[in-house]
């Protein structure tokens, strides 16, 4: 008989044990398995893992190399490093290469700004010298992001990225442009263009920003001088009228030749009728005014009128008859003698204004476009369609805008210029102005100077979007709305969106007047602007730039170097100084790297291909990469680059607001990382729905610091369990119920990770495996086996199936988070199976078919909610300290609901609950039983067990004594003790 009084029974028990430490230490822990991963070439070994595999493509929307990181590029990052970790372990070939934009005008600026600092000029430096310094400064920072990338635990060719400013990226940047010249897409035009007056350049959609501004209101009256009506009395009536305009730029009447009104908009003639009215006031009784019928009243209260009458109707076709006077007409400032027709325009509305609009061509795109469309009408009426450049780039008006020379829209700071209150001035004193007012509204700004821009008529380089290209109805615009239907967008509203961007855009500007960026690789004649269209001077300008960069554009002699033997007289011809606007340089990445890197070539054999390319970026993409993406590879091949396009959200505070330095509530993801690691920043990305937009502060990473605690936990105690297994396998059919059950829920999970991971739906992926690891395992099965694991025999077949079932758990949770949290699961990884080995080289596990079990999952379902009340139950006892645990308990069990009995039968709902003891009843309960209300048909009876404590389990049982060997424990613990002693003795 062993001695039992001394003897203790912890060396007995297999109690986990693992070097996995509870707490993290992320901070001093990642990088150390960053380090790892490059001793051991995981991105090497991923390549060749990745050999003869499908390819999917991940190509990088190039960010841009002009300073830290911030918690937008934090959670761009991270959702691609998902993308390509999870495509590789799901057995695709799935390389990341980064790549970064480098060329123009934020970087530009920022040399400036050094320039402006030391009183440097830089019109003075020689442009390629001032190139080189931009191409330091952004090589500067394309070092200092791959530092900070990589720390986020993004694997990828970090040795070989793809830059925009590299020598052989220029080549095929100016060779994409140079084949739209080939095919006579590009085209050199005068359009009002967005315009920056500080940075003295046009700018692009995607520079644009919009913020609250105070612009000057004005109501102008422009006097009737010809009626075309037929009726003499009603023609005489409205030549004594004026039609109003309402405009917020009083800087473009100058530019002012014609007014717009909608035919479909009903117009009366307005009588003043007040009497009274001071000599001072810019309306007086007898005044005719043609107004929209709708904003009549409106018009009238800015202009301090407060009785008036409407005479008459007047209908579309007498005002499409009509003539008007530029307001400055009579005030002899010399050329605004020019008839102003009226047009007929789909863009007036009746919303706002007064129903007419102010028409200056070379200042706004609605403007431009039916004065254009409208140039044979205007020249059979014998007027001039030339749209004047009122506005230089500097912001001063030109000689075009008689009378205001010398005055300036925008200063070179981005303040108001003088031009408005001019303007003002000058038709106060033609009696033109009947109301004067201030509006707060969302106006454009540049995102670089963050100042106002304007929009103004210049010289610039542009792509048709409806030119054919090949046969009829093959437009850039056709080919690129096919291509949005033949891509998959998620989420899919990116579609209908990029769509209506491409239904509604105007031709593509591409030209932007400023030094750092590929030159806009064209020559065009200096008397007939025709474009040079040679095939070997355009493959002289592709070596040149593929061995020398585009500075060889800029250097003496370029000129000759490239047209020589070429044209009859290179002096016919003149180069080209703009720049491609870098929404080109990025939308032709694909041509050097999706066509020119092997690692990155698809396969686009067949319809689709076999390989996958997709595209992620925010959703302000839409009108950024994503757009100029599509249409540089339409108009070049046909077809978008990519199959599929993911967007996600914005970055926004916890409490909703952008962040901002003023607010103090910016997130950097530098701190995050110093202070919690890498993986909580990525659990944050992985835990939210990135279609949205993110919100993140100091509560919300604490949720997420949380969350990862109680995953590490479940780790651990898995590890600890798992270093007691054999590798000993059991038969499915051997298994107890609730180990079969386990396996049925990886078997369920196995499908919804596959399907979600190709959905890019990391939320679904990351809320089901942290709720069956913190619920099912954590405070379910592995609550119910500690028991048998750390207890029973070795020989107990429980115990083996329960770490069989750890074990696959294991093998299955660590790879399926293994793309979310890259450096836990490394590290879980690692600690069972050795530092030379990698999660990250793993596929995801197969997961058998046999292991589905429904019918028994339903079962268990109906197991688990009498358990639920059981647990409730006891949770009482243990707060009112009747119990300290559940152990200690014998409940009585009343269950009068035939169905949860049934599936109660033959269940040792003992070991279910974790009590010592437990009774089964169908009667009903007791008056005062427990309950719970959403489970009608159970209630329990709490007891305290009775008999005697185990010394080795714990369990107080009656059957304890009875084993004359080991009379302190049960007789379960009895025989495990004996077992333990027998391999244990001598």
């Amino acid at each position: 008989m062993t001695d039992t009084k001394t003897r203790d029974y912890s060396e007995t028990l297999n109690l986990p044990t693992t070097e996995f430490p509870m707490r993290a230490g992320l901070p001093k822990k990642e990088p150390e398995i960053i380090a790892q991963w490059q001793k051991l070439g995981l991105y090497k070994k991923l390549r060749e893992a990745g050999q003869g595999r499908n390819k999917f493509v991940l190509h990088d929307g190039p960010p841009y190399a002009n300073g830290n990181i911030h918690i937008g590029h934090a959670l761009n990052k991270t959702l691609k490093d998902m993308v390509t970790r999870s495509m590789q372990m799901t057995g695709w070939d799935s390389n990341y290469v980064p790549g970064w934009d480098c060329h123009g005008l934020p970087i530009e600026w920022k040399i400036e700004e050094q320039y402006r600092a030391k009183g440097k000029n830089k019109d003075e430096v020689p442009v390629n010298e001032f190139r080189q310094e931009c191409r330091d400064f952004a090589n500067h920072w394309v070092g200092v992001q791959k530092e900070e990338f990589k720390r986020l635990g993004i694997e990828g060719d970090w040795d070989n990225p793809y830059l925009t400013m590299r020598f052989e990226s220029e080549a095929v940047i100016a060779n994409e442009l140079m084949k739209f010249a080939m095919s006579g897409q590009l085209y050199r035009g005068s359009k009002p263009v967005m315009w920056s007056v500080v940075e003295k350049t046009a700018l692009a959609e995607a520079e644009i920003e919009y913020h609250d501004y105070q612009s000057d209101a004005i109501w102008v009256k422009f006097p009737v001088v010809e009626a075309g009506s037929t009726d003499e009395a009603a023609a005489e009536q409205l030549l004594d009228a004026s039609v109003v305009i309402w405009t917020t730029t009083p800087w473009t009447i100058p530019g002012n030749r014609a007014v717009s009104y909608s035919s479909r908009i009903d117009y009366g003639l307005y009588e003043v009728t007040q009497e009274g009215l001071p000599e001072e006031n810019w309306v007086q009784k007898g005044d005719l005014l043609v107004l929209a019928d709708k904003l009549a009243g409106d018009v009238f209260k800015n202009a301090r009128i407060t009785e008036f009458k409407r005479v008459r109707t007047v209908s579309a076709d007498e005002l499409g008859a009509a003539t008007l006077a530029h307001p400055y007409r009579d005030l002899e400032l010399g050329g605004y003698e020019f008839d102003v027709p009226l047009l007929n325009g789909d863009h007036v509305t009746d919303d706002a204004g007064t129903g007419f609009v102010h028409t200056a061509p070379s200042h706004g795109v609605d403007d431009f476009e039916i004065w254009m469309s409208s140039s044979r009408e205007l020249e059979a009426r014998g007027i001039d369609s030339a749209i004047p450049f009122t506005v230089a780039d500097d912001g001063f008006y030109t000689k075009d805008a008689p009378g205001f020379e010398g005055h300036q829209v925008i200063t070179h700071k981005g303040e108001k210029g003088t031009a408005n209150k001019a303007n003002i001035e000058k038709l106060k004193e033609a009696g033109a102005l009947i109301g004067l007012g201030r509006i707060k509204h969302q106006y454009p700004h540049s995102w670089r100077s963050k100042k106002p821009i304007i929009f103004r008529n210049t010289p610039q380089w542009f792509v048709y979007m409806d030119r054919n290209i090949g046969g009829e109805g093959d437009t850039l615009r056709a080919r690129a709305l096919n291509a949005i239907d033949n891509t998959r967008f998620a989420p899919a509203s990116g579609q209908n969106r990029l769509r209506s961007m491409i239904e509604n855009r105007p031709d593509w500007v591409l030209s932007r007047q400023r030094a750092w960026g590929v030159p806009i690789t064209v020559f065009i004649h200096k008397d007939t602007s025709e474009v040079l269209k040679n095939e070997t001077v355009n493959q002289r300008i592709f070596d040149a730039f593929t061995t020398e960069g585009a500075d060889a554009w800029y250097v003496d002699g370029a000129k000759e170097r490239f047209l020589d033997g070429q044209v009859n007289d290179v002096n016919d011809w003149l180069m080209v100084k703009d720049i491609l606007d870098v929404w080109f340089d990025s939308g032709s990445t694909h041509a050097f790297c999706l066509e020119k890197r092997e690692d990155l070539m698809p396969n686009r054999q067949g319809t689709g291909g076999k390989d996958y390319v997709l595209y992620l970026e925010g959703s302000d993409q839409h009108r950024g990469w994503f757009h100029s993406s599509l249409l540089e590879s339409c108009g070049t091949r046909g077809h978008a680059p990519y199959d599929a396009v993911l967007t996600h959200g914005f970055t926004m505070a916890e409490d909703g607001r952008k962040m901002s330095k003023s607010l103090g509530n910016q997130v950097f993801p530098q701190d995050v990382i110093k202070q919690y690691g890498a993986d909580i920043l990525r659990l944050w990305v992985a835990s939210g729905d990135y279609s949205e937009d993110q919100r993140i502060g100091p509560e919300i990473l604490k949720t997420s610091v949380d969350s990862y605690r109680k995953l590490r936990n479940t780790l651990r105690w898995m590890l600890g369990s798992l270093a007691h297994a054999t590798g000993e396998e059991v038969a499915l059919a051997d298994m107890p119920e609730l180990e079969q059950l386990m396996l049925h829920r990886l078997a369920e999970l196995d499908k919804l990770v596959s399907e979600a991971y190709w959905d890019f739906d990391y939320k679904r992926v990351f809320h089901h495996l942290f709720t069956f690891m913190t619920v099912d395992l954590s405070a379910f099965y592995f609550d119910i086996r500690k028991d048998a694991l750390y207890c029973d025999a070795q020989s107990s077949v429980r115990r083996k199936a329960a770490l069989y079932v750890i074990d696959k758990l294991f093998n299955c949770l660590v790879t399926w988070m293994a793309p979310m949290l890259p450096f836990t699961m490394e590290e879980s990884w690692t600690s069972r199976f050795g530092e030379d080995k990698s999660v990250h080289l793993e596929q995801f596990p197969k997961v058998p078919r046999e292991w589905k079990k429904p019918e028994l999952a339903e079962k268990w379902e109906k197991i688990r909610t009498v358990r639920r009340v059981i647990t409730g139950a006891l949770e009482i006892e243990r707060r009112e300290k009747r119990i300290g645990s559940s152990l200690e308990a014998h409940p009585v069990v009343y269950v009068t609901d035939a169905n949860l009995m049934a599936a109660l039968d033959g269940r040792d709902m003992a070991d279910i609950a974790i009590t010592s003891q437990l009774t089964l009843s169908a009667d009903a309960a007791p008056e005062g039983a427990f309950t719970l209300d959403d489970t009608p048909g159970v209630a329990v009876v709490p007891g305290l067990a009775e008999g005697t404590k185990c010394a080795r389990s714990w369990k107080i049982l009656p059957e304890v004594g009875s084993d004359k060997d080991y009379p302190d424990v049960t007789l379960r613990d009895a025989e495990a003790l004996r077992e333990w002693d027998a391999a244990h003795a001598g």
